[in-house]
């Protein structure tokens, strides 16, 4: 028996397949199927249902994965309880919602590597409901994301910041009531697969809102671009952390119905990586106090200095 078997077993129990387990451990398809051969075979226990065009995980199986779960997470976690300072190393495997990577996360990242320079953090770009996926089946240690309706029992959120939903327009844009805009310029729509575009258009159709829609994007940058354009208007975030903008924008309130997106910090209730991901949460809150993205900032000394923290980039598309 080893880690890398249990991992593998825990693997394939999520996601339901022998191949869809060996692309998630990159692993070949005939090695994911040895080490369930060799766990057998050393336990002398039947783990599978082979009989099945599938295998299928067998009543055994089952009992064994949740075993192996808590067994891999504490030896993930078993250098941090050991640890006798408040140093955090290793690596973290972040997730973060793409309006956050601009400015709440690159100057949170700064903060982090000042307070633990041996942390090595990997950034995994993704829409909320994916990262929670990828959480609940241990591809990212923890998500900066927007909170979902519902928080699934077996994971943590710990709020960060709330963000006001504001209406973007060009700075040409005539001084008009924003439900006056809203139903005479064209509309640019905040992806609606992600949380704050499902908030966006509730928030519509509950004021009876009807816009006249010419595109959904989902990047705030993008969006910002083409609303300077002259293309349309939309409704986005007022990000907790300014940004230099040199885009000819102007952000108007909604009301006092304003709605408002609640960016947080999420893990696994029983994280291998509790140690890094508090101290993660702590720079997050740091950067939010700060609360401006400025390269030439002391906030940023890494960025300032023509130094480079220890990241590595993780770029997925949807």
């Amino acid at each position: 028996m080893s880690i890398r078997a249990l991992r593998t077993l825990i693997s394939i129990h999520r996601h339901g397949s022998f191949r869809a387990a060996a692309e998630a451990e990159n692993l070949t398809p005939a090695a994911v199927s040895q080490q369930m051969r060799n766990l057998e075979a050393s336990w002398d226990l039947e783990l599978f249902e082979r009989s099945l065009r599938s295998p299928k995980l067998t009543l055994t199986g089952l009992a064994l994965v949740d075993e192996a779960d808590a067994i891999v997470t504490a030896y993930d976690s078993l250098a941090d309880k050991v640890r006798s300072d408040d140093e955090v190393s290793g690596e973290l495997i972040l997730g973060a919602v793409p309006t956050t990577l601009t400015g709440l996360v690159p100057l949170a990242l700064t903060q982090l590597k000042k307070s633990h320079p041996s942390i090595r953090v990997r950034v995994v770009p993704g829409l909320s409901h994916q990262l929670l996926l990828q959480i609940d089946r241990g591809q990212i240690h923890a998500a900066v994301v927007s909170k979902p309706e519902v928080v699934p029992n077996t994971m943590a959120f710990s709020e960060i910041a709330a963000e006001e939903l504001v209406l973007l327009a060009a700075q040409s844009t005539k001084d008009l009531p924003p439900l006056d805009l809203l139903q005479s310029q064209p509309f640019i729509r905040f992806n609606r697969d992600a949380v704050v575009g499902r908030k966006i258009e509730a928030w519509l159709q509950n004021n009876g809102i009807v816009v006249n829609d010419v595109m959904e994007l989902e990047g705030l940058e993008a969006i910002s671009s083409m609303v300077a354009a002259g293309l349309g208007i939309s409704i986005v975030p007022k990000t907790c952390i300014a940004e230099s903008d040199h885009l000819p924008l102007k952000r108007i309130p909604l009301g006092n119905d304003a709605p408002s997106r609640h960016l947080g910090l999420v893990s696994r209730a029983d994280s291998p990586k509790a140690k890094a991901t508090q101290a993660a949460k702590a720079a997050l809150l740091t950067a939010v106090s700060i609360g401006e993205f400025n390269i030439k900032s002391k906030a940023c000394p890494y960025i300032a200095n023509n130094e480079k923290p220890t990241l590595s980039g993780h770029t997925r598309t949807r």
